[in-house]
């Protein structure tokens, strides 16, 4: 089975949160699971840094080079994706989150994530 690894989630882990559940961050370490972190949580982490709606300690850089030393599997955006997501229903309309979710259902992924709105989906989440 593989994990899908929200944004926040990634954030949380990368740095040592307490708000990510041991048992959560234990999975996340876990390198017999397959993880991956999708590019979109790597531009949705721009996107909010540039804006200012993302505290982070360091740079994109930097960050991004602690995502990349978590051994998380980079999955990137397949028009198999796009086609998947274009198909949800509009629960709500952050695009990141609906990219994520149709990158979920068309990999089978279940994903990993605290975020409450994604139960709307038929989806498999851990959390």
């Amino acid at each position: 089975m593989g994990y899908l690894i929200d944004t926040h989630a990634i954030i949380w882990f990368i740095t040592n949160d307490s708000k990510l559940p041991a048992e959560i961050r234990e999975m996340m370490k876990n390198s017999v699971n397959k993880r991956f972190a999708s590019i979109v949580s790597y531009w949705e982490i721009a996107i909010k840094f540039s804006l200012g709606r993302l505290d982070l300690k360091a740079d994109l850089e930097t960050i991004f080079d602690l995502i990349n030393k978590t051994g998380f599997e980079i999955l990137p955006v397949a028009q198999k994706h796009i086609i998947s997501a274009s198909k949800l229903e509009f629960h709500h309309n952050d695009p990141f989150d609906r990219l994520l979710i149709g990158q979920a259902i068309s990999e089978n992924f279940t994903i990993i994530t605290k975020d409450a709105v994604f139960k709307k989906y038929d989806i498999p989440l851990k959390w």
